[in-house]
């Protein structure tokens, strides 16, 4: 029996996982197509470009989306599956018509909510209690193609961005291995997707990290969790500089010392009302030096009243 062969658009740990899958399945992988690594970037996951380098498979990391090139390498070979795990770049028509059986996604959320960028870290944001992972045929409009497989995880109410990413990591591999035999077997369902107004999102910037301490005290907690590090992280400036949030919890029984939204000081412990008349426990930050331990960070507090 002739081995199934793909070209794999790949990046992050989904890419990773979802590489080795088709690996651990005997896909003839023609064609690995990564990014290269920004230097203004930390990098807290796996390499895509490491694995297909130990495995010898052909890798290249082209600037954009539609190189010219990487369509000529497709056509030349035509391969049976095109599949795209976490790569940054919306393909072309041109390199999905290249695939003899079908071109797939995985995508980071239970489609069709979270179509787009950072799906992960925008169901943190809206305080979702459950997200996941979709395969799905690719089409021309972003995350738009018939649905083959998801598989939901929880988002619990103190998950982090990279928490729940590594949860749809796992979902993910789940939802490509149980697939693959249908897909070989040219038995896959699909599922036309009902595309649901207001669900498709950005790519989110750092700036898009600033804190409002007028927003409600639970809107203030899912910025936090979802942009915590590795994230650029949620930020406040104030005299004396700009501090980051990376972790908070709602806060029971404490009594603000006044209405006003700030910052205050109970016991050795730091807290933020919230527009909303509720508190927050700030339980770590940063400075420009670095990780402020809760005396310091209790100082800084108390130096504001």
């Amino acid at each position: 029996m002739t081995r199934p062969s793909a070209a794999v658009f790949a990046y992050h740990d989904v890419g990773v996982r979802c590489l080795r899958a088709l690996l651990a399945a005997d896909f003839d992988v023609r064609l690995v197509v990564t990014h290269a690594d920004d230097p203004a970037e930390t990098r807290w996951f796996a390499s895509v470009a490491e694995l297909a380098r130990d495995r010898d498979l052909p890798c290249v990391t082209p600037e954009g989306g539609d190189d010219p090139a990487v369509l000529e390498r497709l056509r030349s070979a035509p391969p049976d599956f095109v599949f795209s795990f976490y790569y940054r770049h919306l393909l072309p028509d041109a390199m999905i018509s290249v695939a003899r059986r079908g071109a797939l996604n995985m995508h980071g959320s239970l489609l069709p909510r979270y179509r787009g960028r950072a799906p992960v870290n925008w169901a943190v944001l809206h305080g979702e209690t459950e997200t996941g992972a979709t395969l799905h045929y690719m089409v021309v409009r972003a995350d738009a193609g018939d649905i083959v497989d998801q598989m939901a995880v929880p988002i619990l109410p103190d998950d982090t961005a990279a928490e729940v990413m590594r949860k749809v990591t796992v979902a993910a591999e789940v939802v490509l291995v149980r697939s693959l035999p249908a897909l070989i077997a040219g038995t896959t369902p699909r599922r036309p997707q009902r595309i649901e107004p207001g669900q498709y999102f950005g790519r989110r910037r750092p700036e898009d990290g600033r804190i409002d301490w007028q927003r409600p005290a639970h809107e203030v907690h899912n910025l936090v969790r979802a942009v915590a590090p590795p994230f650029p992280g949620a930020f406040t400036d104030l005299p004396g500089g700009r501090l980051w949030v990376h972790a908070t919890r709602p806060a029971r029984g404490i009594d603000a010392p006044s209405t006003s939204p700030g910052f205050f000081e109970r016991a050795g412990r730091c807290y933020a009302l919230c527009g909303d008349g509720t508190v927050l426990e700030i339980r770590t930050a940063a400075d420009a030096n670095g990780p402020l331990t809760p005396a310091a960070l209790t100082r800084r507090w108390s130096s504001l009243t």
